[in-house]
């Protein structure tokens, strides 16, 4: 079987499960929706596998012409390399375990299979987005992620309690992505006029041969490419709609936001680094956005008491790290950080998926307390995740944290010193949430206590999984302080995709890693204990909103960025469409159309009575008509 067909088979395979759960779902077992629905992500991760171990250069495969001008044409068409099987392997490994995981979680939704319809889709749609060969196919895949993103936040939009709060949340998320998209739009023509060309091999090849697209030009392209980053990648200021997500389903929250939809940003970024690397402003730009979206949504994280809210801020903070590396050009680095984050955030979201389905669907980490005796699985795999985002020595965010934050330092350590203030507050907000949830005395209703419950296999067996890539997962591009035959393997495997061969990894000096290293164990192991003495030891429980003050009320209500957005954007909108509605549309279309109306009908009236029957009205008529006739003419005669 050629690489042609292992793609087609590796994108027919989720779409297929989606068309199957979707037409025959209804009349399906849960059981059996659910194993259509893994199993078909499941053989498309071994078929990943498979072109992992058959792809040595990049190859283009094409399927069809679709639109052929003169000046340009469009095909779809993808390509098989390095980054886009790499990002394959976590779509469909990741993808796999939130599957089985949902199995279990969702075992009592009765919309079972039409979740399990939409997971497949999305997978479907994200497979398109990186296998794509151009930005053309790629853009599909993009706006397929976003549908189906709108369909899981808002997938309990019938729910009686929150359902409107969901259904908010899902067209929050719609129209945000919206404004990044209409930036990817703009990028489409301007790649179109400079090159006259979408395919990523042949920019990539023309850049190569002859570097001399102005300043201007790769200024504009890049600036609209971020811009649609910012939207999926959740940055400033497009990030507010990936904490009200978590209104979907805790299995949406971990496919999303962990290991697919929001690294999208980053995946075309990474994809587009030739063009990045011919604009230093887009780039200084990147980076800053990066920074400023990291220790921002860390400090928001810091006294939020919903577990998957936490989780969440979590993300955009770790998102913004990746932004960084992509800012300093350091594209393999942001890829080895986007698949450690899948391993434990992915760990995480799964951990609070299992928390809350043993809860019975509380959130409120102020309600929690003492879980590790009841929930022992899921208390030893929450741990392992919090660990490695914590940067943990010798855990895998250690090492992909410290690689960025080492390219940081050697860039400025001014700004260094200001990414390391996020990753202490990392440690903390997560060290806080784990004692909170899983030590101390358990602070909820006695009811919900006497029924909490450790989860099915289908639930556990995940987050054993992904607890052994969290831990082990940082090999995969471990620094050459000792193995210098086997380090960076994963920056050398990437490489080989168009663009990145061109930045070889510059290695720090040893004293400089080795000194980076011990502080990054310090701040990880020092917040720890910090935690454990407050938390669980001492008892610290967290206060509740109303006795918040100063920064903590600031971090509990998201610095207020919701309220400013409300009171700059959302409003002033509504006022004008309400104007819009009550002038134009009530005044000036609907009423210029009832007078109308009303006018034709009066004339008809007014004619009708001239219609009487009588005959002597008739020749009443003709007579004066030719009076008038015969006045005419005598006029015209003189």
């Amino acid at each position: 079987m050629g690489i042609a067909s292992f793609v087609y088979i590796l994108l027919l395979l989720p779409l297929l499960g989606s068309l199957v759960n979707g037409v025959f779902g209804k009349n399906l077992s849960k059981n059996i929706s659910g194993a259509i629905g893994t199993g078909v992500v499941f053989a498309a991760f071994l078929l990943v596998i498979a072109l992992f171990n058959s792809i040595h250069e990049p190859i283009q495969i094409s399927l069809a012409n679709i639109l052929q001008f003169s000046s340009f044409s469009l095909e779809l068409n993808f390509l098989v390399d390095q980054l886009s099987v790499w990002m394959s392997l976590i779509i469909t490994g990741i993808g796999t375990l939130i599957h089985l995981f949902s199995m279990g979680y969702m075992k009592e939704d009765e919309g079972y299979y039409k979740f399990f319809t939409y997971l497949n889709l999305f997978i479907f749609a994200m497979l398109l987005l990186v296998l794509g060969g151009n930005y053309f196919v790629l853009f599909f895949g993009w706006e397929g992620v976003g549908i189906c993103s709108f369909l899981l936040i808002g997938f309990h939009y019938s729910d009686p309690v929150k359902g409107i709060a969901n259904s908010l949340a899902a067209r929050k998320a719609f129209v945000m992505n919206r404004i990044g998209d209409a930036g990817l739009i703009f990028a489409l023509f301007l790649l179109l006029s400079s090159f006259g060309t979408l395919n990523f091999l042949e920019i990539s090849g023309s850049l190569s041969k002859d570097s001399t697209l102005n300043s201007l030009p790769a200024i504009g392209i890049t600036l609209c490419l971020f811009l649609a980053a910012t939207g999926k990648s959740a940055q400033i200021p497009l990030f507010t709609w990936l904490p009200d997500a978590m209104a979907g389903p805790t299995p949406v929250s971990a496919l999303i936001h962990a290991a697919t939809m929001v690294t999208a940003g980053i995946y075309l970024v990474a994809r587009s680094n030739f063009l990045f690397e011919l604009a230093p402003l887009t780039k200084d730009i990147v980076l800053y956005i990066g920074i400023t979206t990291s220790c921002l949504a860390a400090f928001m994280a810091l006294r939020q008491n919903d577990i998957k809210k936490v989780l969440a801020y979590s993300t955009v903070s770790q998102l913004g790290l990746m932004v960084v590396a992509l800012g300093l050009g350091a594209y393999t680095v942001a890829i080895f950080h986007v698949t450690t984050h899948a391993f434990f955030k992915a760990l995480l979201f799964l951990g609070s998926g299992s928390v809350i389905h043993g809860m019975h669907h509380e959130q409120d980490i102020r309600k929690m307390g003492g879980l590790r005796k009841i929930m022992p699985i899921t208390h030893a795999t929450f741990f392992i995740g919090t660990l490695a985002i914590s940067g943990f020595p010798l855990l895998s965010g250690f090492y992909s944290k410290d690689e960025i934050i080492g390219h940081l330092y050697e860039h400025n350590p001014l700004l260094y010193g200001i990414i390391m203030i996020s990753v202490t507050m990392t440690a903390i907000y997560m060290f806080r949430l784990y004692f909170l949830t899983f030590h101390g005395n358990y602070r909820g209703s006695q009811s919900t206590w006497d029924h909490a419950h450790e989860s099915p296999w289908t639930m556990t067996v995940p987050l054993m999984i992904l607890a052994v890539f969290s831990i082990f997962g940082g090999v995969l591009n471990l620094p050459g302080l000792f193995l210098h035959d086997s380090a960076h393997w994963l920056s050398v495997y990437l490489q080989g995709a168009p663009g990145l061969h061109a930045f070889a990894h510059e290695m720090p000096d040893f004293t400089t890693t080795i000194g980076l290293m011990l502080l990054a164990s310090l701040v990880s192991v020092g917040v720890m204990i910090w935690a454990f003495n407050q938390y669980a030891k001492k008892g610290a429980i967290a206060k509740s909103d109303a006795a918040l003050s100063g920064w903590e009320k600031v971090s509990n209500r998201k610095l207020y960025w919701d309220e400013v957005y409300d009171f700059i954007i959302v409003k002033p909108v509504e006022w004008l469409g309400f104007q819009a509605n009550h002038t134009i549309e009530q005044k000036g279309f609907k009423s210029g159309i009832q007078g109308l109306g009303m006018l034709t009908s009066w004339t008809g009236n007014t004619l009708r009575k001239l219609q009487n029957g009588s005959v002597s009205t008739y020749l009443s008529w003709m007579v004066a008509g030719m009076i008038m006739l015969i006045v005419f003419y005598l006029l015209n005669a003189h």
